[in-house]
């Protein structure tokens, strides 16, 4: 049963995430990792401190959560994402096996989780993903637009 409240929750401490994330200069994104309701782990952006091209926030979360768990696997994880995942993340969250995946705001122009593409869906994978989408989504999008406002000035 979906908790839109325990939604709002966790992406609330994504967007914190993503807030720290645009501190060191990177794209502000956050993800957060739920198993059974219970937080499991953060992760933001760090392409730019870490100089890492794989280090996007969803990589980041899973990379900790499966420290955290000492395994790989993802069954019963939520994760909250304030951007829609891009094709390296969201092969990474089905890779996880995670169960589900809530997004903050759509990505139109690298979104694979329903805009571009829809590998969470794709009959012909391994696994499928349970998607909700648009919580949060009018803060995801703001501290994006900020975030790049700023860049260009």
């Amino acid at each position: 049963m979906v908790d839109a409240t325990l939604d709002e929750a966790f992406m609330r401490r994504a967007l914190e995430a993503a807030k720290d994330a645009a501190q060191h200069g990177d794209v502000p994104v956050g993800c957060v990792l739920v198993k059974n309701g219970v937080f499991l782990a953060v992760g933001e952006n760090r392409r730019e401190i870490d100089q890492d091209p794989t280090a996007h926030a969803e990589v980041v979360a899973l990379r900790r959560a499966a420290a955290s768990l000492s395994g790989w696997r993802m069954d019963d994880v939520t994760a909250y994402v304030t951007l829609e995942p891009c094709v390296m993340c969201a092969g990474a969250l089905l890779n996880a096996r995670v169960a589900r995946l809530v997004v903050g705001a759509l990505d139109e122009k690298a979104g694979a989780v329903g805009s571009r593409y829809n590998l969470l869906s794709d009959p012909r994978l391994l696994h499928e993903v349970d998607v909700t989408y648009d919580v949060l989504a009018s803060p995801s999008v703001a501290l994006l637009q900020s975030f790049f406002s700023s860049r260009r000035s």
